[in-house]
């Protein structure tokens, strides 16, 4: 992971992740059917990410320039409640996400790939980037993760965001407490 000197301070200070779609949640792929039906595929682990920070009280976001009932129904399943669709130029969706969470710059995080992309990176106080994403984006991102899109690099970034804020290590111990089975619940023979 590249990690700029001053990310670990910003990271500090966000209470809300904003995430695009192709490329970062996606690979980029862009997989039609032969009766035109379109495929995203979606990494598991970047569900669990995003499911863990909202455990941790963290918000999620979507804005992405393209509209599809797959990133509905994939939004709905994580629980992400704020989703922009269809925004080719996606200041004007932040500037209502931030209208309606009441929260400045410098609390929101914003994982993104690709030109479409820059001109929230450069408004939030910490702009995150995929692996893979394009050589102008990386440029002007604190944290690049070692994951292309869609292979892992949402989790990789949220959780250098809980690591940051000092959650992690609670985190993983919640899933080693050992399970208490209830002697009456029949499950004991």
């Amino acid at each position: 992971m590249e990690i700029h000197s001053c990310a670990l301070s910003a990271a500090k200070k966000i209470k809300l992740v904003i995430l695009d779609v192709d490329g970062v949640l996606t690979d980029g792929g862009i997989y039609i059917g032969e009766n035109g039906e379109l495929y995203k595929p979606f990494n598991c682990r970047d569900g669990l990410g995003i499911t863990l920070a909202h455990k941790l009280g963290l918000k999620t976001a979507i804005i992405t320039g393209r509209t599809s009932k797959q990133v509905a129904f994939r939004a709905k399943e994580l629980h992400i409640s704020e989703v922009f669709q269809g925004n080719s130029d996606k200041r004007a969706a932040y500037n209502e996400l931030k209208r309606r969470t009441g929260l400045r710059d410098e609390e929101i995080a914003y994982i993104g790939d690709d030109l479409i992309d820059l001109p929230v990176m450069l408004q939030v106080g910490l702009p995150m980037a995929v692996a893979d994403a394009v050589p102008d984006v990386r440029m002007h991102s604190l944290v690049i993760s070692d994951c292309k899109g869609g292979h892992g690099a949402v989790r990789d970034l949220l959780e250098f965001i809980f690591k940051a804020q000092g959650r992690w290590e609670d985190m993983v111990a919640s899933f080693l407490v050992p399970v208490k089975l209830e002697e009456n619940a029949g499950l004991m023979q």
